[in-house]
């Protein structure tokens, strides 16, 4: 396709009513692929899925991803296995005295891992699921609260993978003088108007200031229900207050018995610390827990090295749905980059590209390409080359346009079902995943509303 059309716009229409109507994140992504490789080009159409997949399965941030996705599922079977778990949600119950305060408590963990999306995605969730669940919360409200602290969080803070990769980008696009990335990108933090705005909201939703909306207002409700139908079940063998051990020990059939707290906080606080280390480098990190958390169950006898082997491959193979699904994901954005997507996009909007709109039209743009591609990164190494000369040529305030941006970035990958960091807040939660997606969107949408009114008023 030598020109962006109209027609780049029907695979990712077609994705999301399939994700909606089958509920199978996978094969909604590979048929969206294959409708676009038929557009590209029908007669080759296996040929070229053939080199597309081989391609995107080559690319290191693919390789990348599936290692640390892996071993934090291996880590986090250790983590249950040895008990460090069970001993959390133990404390973790005794402390949160309702409903709010354990997704208070969720949303400063939330704070606290600000280093990585994926970091903070899979740690959260599953470290505060069997506790929201003592208290009736539902997985999509933990979900929520999960994923609008990991991706909205780390764009604010500097420190962070994000402010590593985007200020790699503002300084390989001419945007930051060399060495100075860090600074330009720190200077439009406060113009991050989605990352705010969501942080605020979900704040207020874990509070009870806003109340349970549309779709998450019924799982809500049925998650009250399920859990009372339960409540009455075990009263016959379990009073209510023993009902709330009971529930997590079942969560831990397997776990140590007597599990230390010391064996969940020290790998997680030395995944934290390594990651940071090794200059916001999640994989090290990882991977230098693990190598330290090893000798470290090995000297308290937990369990033999080659249990612990096997434990790892179990806890490697649950995150093979969430690794196939940002696979699949990575494939139908390769798809859209050939049928031109972002072009078109850009191209159909860029009349309203004056100074003054700028920042809120490309708040809008962006945020739409995030949405129906996936890419919260990768579209805007597509984009950036186009957007920052526009910029510069209207006379547009810079650090406005990259809060635009990167806000755009941020509500693309808390907003769209299929985003790398949408799918492990659903994972680490254990929730569905398109439940999540709708449950959330409303939230979302209400911020990125008021943050295109923002951009509008700020300009």
């Amino acid at each position: 396709m030598s020109e962006p059309t109209a027609l780049s716009l029907i695979p990712p229409a077609v994705v999301l009513v399939l994700a909606v109507w089958l509920r199978r994140p996978i094969l909604s992504l590979i048929l969206g692929a294959v409708v676009g490789l038929l557009l590209l080009d029908p007669a080759e159409m296996l040929n070229n899925f053939a080199a597309t997949s081989l391609k995107v399965m080559a690319d290191e941030t693919i390789g990348w991803l599936i290692l640390v996705c892996g071993s934090f599922g291996a880590l986090i079977a250790l983590l249950v296995r040895t008990g460090g778990a069970l001993a959390f949600g133990h404390k973790a119950i005794a402390l949160a005295k309702g409903r709010r305060s354990s997704l208070f408590m969720t949303f400063i963990l939330g704070l606290v891992i600000f280093i990585d999306d994926y970091l903070n995605a899979l740690t959260v969730g599953e470290t505060m699921k069997r506790v929201t669940d003592k208290y009736k919360v539902s997985r999509e409200m933990l979900a929520y609260v999960v994923d609008s602290t990991a991706a909205p969080v780390c764009v604010l803070v500097p420190v962070s993978t994000w402010a590593v990769f985007f200020g790699g980008l503002l300084v390989d696009n001419g945007v930051a003088p060399e060495g100075e990335g860090i600074s330009v990108y720190m200077s439009a933090i406060p113009y991050m108007l989605y990352a705010w705005l969501a942080v605020a909201m979900v704040l207020l939703v874990a509070l009870g200031l806003v109340p349970a909306l549309g779709p998450m207002k019924r799982a809500e409700l049925k998650a009250a229900a399920v859990e009372e139908q339960h409540d009455a079940n075990m009263r016959q063998v379990h009073t209510s207050d023993d009902y709330a051990v009971h529930a997590i020990e079942e969560e831990f059939e397997t776990a140590h018995k007597d599990g230390k707290l010391h064996n969940f906080l020290v790998p997680l606080l030395l995944m934290v610390g390594f990651t940071v280390y090794f200059d916001i480098d999640v994989w090290k990190g990882l991977l230098a827990t693990l190598v330290v958390t090893l000798p470290y169950y090995a000297v308290q006898k937990l369990m033999p090295l080659s249990e612990m082997m096997e434990q790892m491959i179990d806890g490697f193979k649950n995150m093979l749905p969430a690794i196939g699904t940002v696979i699949a994901a990575f494939i139908f954005k390769d798809v859209c980059d050939n049928l031109m997507l972002p072009q078109y996009v850009i191209d159909t909007l860029s009349p309203f590209m004056t100074a003054q709109l700028l920042p809120a039209v490309v708040f809008l743009a962006m945020a739409v390409l995030a949405f129906a591609t996936g890419s919260s990164w990768g579209i805007f190494a597509v984009t950036i080359p186009i957007v920052m000369p526009l910029a510069h040529s209207v006379g547009a305030d810079i650090p406005l346009v990259i809060g635009a941006l990167l806000s755009a970035s941020s509500f693309g990958s808390q907003a769209c079902f299929y985003s790398d960091s949408t799918v492990l807040a659903a994972q680490g939660s254990g929730c569905d995943l398109v439940s999540h997606a709708v449950t959330q969107l409303p939230y979302a949408l209400i911020a990125a509303g008021l943050a295109f009114v923002g951009f509008i008023l700020i300009a």
